[in-house]
């Protein structure tokens, strides 16, 4: 693996994470919806998939960290 596929793993990396949080905070606002709805089971897995975009981060996270951290001065955003 070359150096600039590595950089690209460190950019890619906070990207993902972010774009995860993103969604998170989304979901959490459906699963609102879903059981002022009445659809207190829709909501349950709404949370579930929740909790397991957190185990996904939390491995984005250690993989990030192994591969050396975020790639200094790149903090591009774009949603």
């Amino acid at each position: 693996m070359s150096t600039s596929d590595i950089d690209k793993i460190r950019v890619l990396l906070p990207h993902w994470l972010e774009h995860n949080q993103s969604h998170r905070v989304e979901f959490g606002r459906w699963a609102e919806v879903a059981r002022g709805a009445g659809l207190a089971e829709v909501a349950e897995l709404i949370g579930q998939a929740m909790a397991r975009m957190a185990e996904v981060d939390g491995l984005l996270t250690h993989a990030l960290e192994k591969a050396g951290g975020k790639v200094a001065g790149h903090d591009h955003h774009h949603h």
